[in-house]
């Protein structure tokens, strides 16, 4: 099998040309991962990378307008999100909030 141009070695990157089913593979890894990582708090990756969980369960219910705001964070919390959040999530402090305004800042 060759691949499409925009994905050999050295070639621009286009995201279009990466097949659902490898993306969708990637995706469920991503979200494995973040469901493993309990101890990593929403208000850090949102102020290293200026997403987070609840920021792919938004994604997931635009993607899909069947499948609502709690389903899909249900999808990536694996399991609702207030029991996630009564077990996992601790207070943000001020320097994480800062942190985060900061990050989601470059989104816009």
């Amino acid at each position: 099998m060759t691949r499409p141009e925009s994905l050999r070695h050295g070639a621009a990157m286009d995201i279009e040309a990466l097949d659902d089913r490898t993306a969708a593979a990637a995706f469920r890894r991503l979200v494995g991962h973040l469901r493993h990582r309990t101890d990593v708090q929403n208000v850090d990756i949102m102020g290293t990378a200026g997403f987070c969980r609840n920021c792919l369960s938004d994604w997931l219910s635009e993607a899909d307008p069947a499948l609502d705001r709690e389903s899909a964070r249900a999808l990536v919390y694996g399991m609702p999100y207030a029991d996630w959040k009564a077990a996992h999530q601790a207070e943000a402090t001020p320097e994480q909030i800062a942190r985060m305004n900061v990050s989601v800042a470059l989104n816009k």
